[in-house]
């Protein structure tokens, strides 16, 4: 078989082996997730081989997404790792046969113990189905593999009830960006859903000056704040900016003797704290300007960005 008809097959048996999910939610499914939102623990995964690597995506997930979960090794919980498992935690168990030897111990430890058990395999007779307060059967599939062997099909589905899983907490909790931030500051996550709080300048660098100034006074602040611009107070509240483009429409030899109202832009263009910083660079980008004065509550400034803070953040 050739190359691209070879992996066309693959797709297309892994298709099928998902279409047969949709029976697979059923009241059985509702009861596991309720189970595990209701929990005042965590969510203990275990699996051994390729279930085991796919336990450990889906426990990763879950504790991205508001779920806390952590991955056990079926053996390394018969060698004194079982003491993790605390009395409040739900253990979810993978295993395609559902007969998985290296399972027999954490099964066991959790009938003893009183501990919730979820079971996640294909045989609803299996040891593991019948052990488990809630059994989740997956239908049974023909793998990818050609020969039968190499878990594929079975671990994509396996993959994608985990998904569902988290997804269905995620919106039960309500988990919304603010919260995927907080668990996500790094990496190119951190920087897609970082916000305008966490970059702006604020306090004694904010590039302010108060109306009625001299600009004699305004052009020595906006030297000293560095960021081309200053903007204009009148009661806590941002009247206007002065800019570069401004001071050169301006530019003459009586400017010195203006009060900066007098020069300033009016009605500047201001941001909440709480937009994203990939928000605040295509506003920037759309207006054709060098920064944003950040404000909450009204017009009262709190802040300011710029281009160049924006584009640090956005790079990482």
């Amino acid at each position: 078989m050739k190359i691209i008809e070879s992996a066309q097959k693959a797709l297309s048996d892994e298709i099928e082996g998902l279409s047969l999910l949709k029976e697979f939610f059923n009241s059985d499914f509702e009861k596991a997730v309720d189970a595990i939102f209701n929990s005042k623990g965590k969510v203990v995964v275990t699996g051994v081989g390729k279930s085991g690597h796919i336990g450990r995506k889906i426990s990763a997930t879950l504790s991205s997404t508001g779920t806390p979960s952590y991955f056990i090794h079926p053996t390394e919980a018969s060698h004194g790792d079982m003491g993790m498992i605390e009395e409040e935690d739900i253990i979810l168990a993978i295993s395609w046969s559902g007969e998985t030897t290296e399972l027999g111990n954490i099964v066991k430890y959790a009938l003893e113990n009183k501990i919730k058990l979820i079971g996640l395999s294909s045989n609803k007779e299996s040891h593991l189905a019948k052990s488990s307060n809630i059994a989740l059967n997956i239908p049974m599939v023909e793998e990818a593999c050609p020969n039968g062997l190499a878990p594929t099909t079975s671990t994509t589905m396996q993959l994608v009830i985990g998904d569902a899983i988290a997804i269905s907490l995620l919106n039960i909790r309500d988990f919304n960006k603010d919260n995927f931030r907080s668990l996500h500051p790094g990496g190119q996550l951190g920087a897609a859903l970082a916000v305008v709080k966490d970059v702006m300048h604020s306090g004694e660098s904010l590039p302010t000056i108060d109306i009625g100034s001299p600009m004699s006074e305004a052009l020595i602040k906006i030297s000293e704040k560095g960021f081309g611009c200053i903007g204009v107070i009148s009661n806590n509240s941002l009247e206007g900016i002065i800019t570069d483009g401004d001071l050169r429409r301006h530019m003459g030899p009586e400017i010195l003797n203006n009060k900066v109202e007098s020069i300033m832009t009016k009605r500047p263009q201001m941001v909440s704290s709480k937009l994203l910083v990939s928000d605040a660079l295509k506003l920037i980008n759309n207006l054709g300007i060098q920064g944003l004065f950040v404000t909450d509550d009204g017009k009262t400034p709190i802040g300011f960005v710029n281009f160049h803070d924006l584009i640090r953040v956005i790079k990482g």
